[in-house]
């Protein structure tokens, strides 16, 4: 599995490129904004983006899907199915207040623990609401990879002073679903640097 991380938007969320090298086919996570040249080298790759999956609603994660779409039309949009209201609201996912007003209809909704293969790559979707409500992690277990999206950063997490946030949701999903993750397994978050869940456990100073 290969992962690289493109720093896309205002903010400069991590938007991910996912695949597997034996099957050439992949998935973006969280494209925060459209780039032309990120199709352009993906199509020069050779990968077949077969899924852009969404961690959550928030503008600065989702203000790329309708570019990336474009290019890659075979590509599903996957989403948790608790995140379908903010999806669809430009005021309540803020991309209005980006300036570039975004509704999304996903074409996969995914609830808590379901399953997909992606080119060979098995995805395991843990639904991590508190950030969002239908915030969710993209764990790997064959390759030891979270995707932990707005839930948990390096030494942080995410802001729960959004509409539609809770802190204690966002407490209970780290515990609950992502400390039971082995402790050696890679965290690539929606914004910092990489993490293991090893280090969190040990280190994070909010939960």
């Amino acid at each position: 599995m290969q992962v690289y991380n493109i720093p896309t938007g205002a903010i400069g969320t991590n938007t991910y490129l996912v695949f597997n090298e034996d099957t050439k086919k992949g998935f973006l996570v969280d494209p925060g904004s459209y780039n032309s040249g990120i199709a352009a080298k993906i199509k020069d790759m050779g990968i077949d983006i077969i899924y852009i999956i969404l961690t959550h609603g928030h503008a600065d994660h989702i203000m790329g899907v309708e570019g990336f779409k474009a290019d890659f039309p075979d590509a599903k949009v996957i989403a948790n199915v608790n995140e379908k209201e903010m999806l669809g609201d430009e005021n309540f996912n803020m991309s209005r207040q980006f300036g570039q007003p975004t509704e999304i209809d996903a074409d996969i909704y995914v609830d808590d623990e379901e399953e997909l293969d992606a080119g060979g790559l098995l995805l395991r979707f843990l639904f991590t609401p508190g950030h969002s409500p239908g915030g969710m992690c993209i764990y790997i277990p064959a390759e030891n990879t979270l995707f932990s999206g707005d839930t948990l950063f390096q030494a942080s997490i995410g802001r729960t002073d959004f509409p539609g946030c809770s802190f204690k949701a966002l407490e209970q999903s780290i515990h609950e679903k992502l400390w039971p993750l082995p402790d050696e397994t890679q965290v690539f978050p929606g914004h910092m640097g990489p993490t293991n869940i090893g280090f969190e456990k040990e280190h994070n100073p909010f939960v």
